[in-house]
C-alpha cells in the first residue's frame, strides 16, 4: 500500500493524552459541584471535540449549552496550561513518524481537538517532525467524522489523489472519517477504544505496534 500522505489523528493515535483530559474536566465539574469520572471512562468520552465531552461528562439532566459553557470556562484554560502533564507519545510513534519523513512521505494531524492545544501539543512532543498540515477543531469547520480536515489536509500537502492518502486512527470516528473522506484508513489497537469498535467499520487494517505501520506501506 504506497501513500504519498499520511494523516494521523492526535489523542489515542499519536498521544496518550487521557490523564490530562480527565483531570482538566475533573477539575472544572468538581468546581461547578457535579460528580467527578474515573480516568478510564474519559476513553468513551472523547473523540468528538471538547462539547461534545462535556455533555458527556456532565449528569443527564445537566447537559445544557449553557452548562457545557460553564464546564469550558473552566477546562481551557487549565488544560492549556496542563495539557503536557502527564501527556506522552506512545512507544515507537516517534520513530515511526522519523521513518515516514525519511521515506519522503508527507505527515499531517488530523484532531478533533481545538486548534490551539493541538498545535502545542504536536509542537512540543514533535518538534522535528516536519507535518504539512496540523490541524484541529477551528472555528466553521465541522469536526469529525466530516471529511473537511481530510481534504484540508490533502491540500495543504498538494495531494490531490485520494488513494494516494491513508488515514490512521484510534476510534469509530475516525473510522468513518476516512470512510467519508473516500481514503483507506488503518485502526490503531493501543488507542483509547476497543478493538471491536474499529472493526466494526472495516478499516483496511488494524495494527498493534506503530511498526507494523511500516510493513503496510512498503
Amino acid at each position: 500500500m504506497q501513500k504519498r500522505l499520511v494523516i494521523f489523528d492526535l489523542d489515542g493515535t499519536l498521544l496518550d493524552t487521557i490523564g490530562d483530559l480527565a483531570g482538566a474536566v475533573n477539575r472544572a465539574l468538581e468546581r461547578l459541584g457535579y460528580p467527578t469520572h474515573p480516568r478510564e471512562a474519559y476513553r468513551f468520552m472523547v473523540g468528538s471535540g471538547i462539547m461534545a465531552l462535556f455533555e458527556r461528562a456532565l449528569p443527564e439532566q445537566e447537559r445544557s449549552e449553557e452548562n457545557k459553557l460553564r464546564v469550558k470556562e473552566l477546562f481551557v484554560p487549565w488544560y492549556d496550561l496542563h495539557n503536557a502533564d502527564l501527556t506522552c507519545p506512545y512507544e515507537g510513534i516517534v520513530e515511526l513518524l522519523n521513518t515516514l519523513s525519511e521515506r519522503g512521505v508527507s505527515l499531517a494531524v488530523a484532531s478533533n481537538k481545538y486548534q490551539s492545544a493541538t498545535e502545542k501539543l504536536v509542537g512540543h512532543y514533535f518538534p522535528t517532525t516536519p507535518f504539512c498540515a496540523v490541524l484541529g477543531q477551528r472555528e466553521g469547520v465541522a469536526v469529525k467524522p466530516s471529511p473537511a480536515i481530510v481534504w484540508d489536509a490533502m491540500r495543504l500537502a498538494g495531494v490531490e489523489n485520494k488513494s494516494e492518502v491513508l488515514y490512521v486512527g484510534d476510534s469509530d470516528v475516525d473510522m468513518l472519517t476516512g470512510h467519508n473522506a473516500g481514503v483507506d484508513v488503518v485502526g490503531v489497537s493501543w488507542g483509547f477504544r476497543p478493538r471491536e469498535e474499529l472493526a466494526a467499520h472495516a478499516p483496511k487494517a488494524i495494527i498493534d505496534s506503530p511498526a507494523e505501520l511500516l510493513g503496510l506501506l512498503e
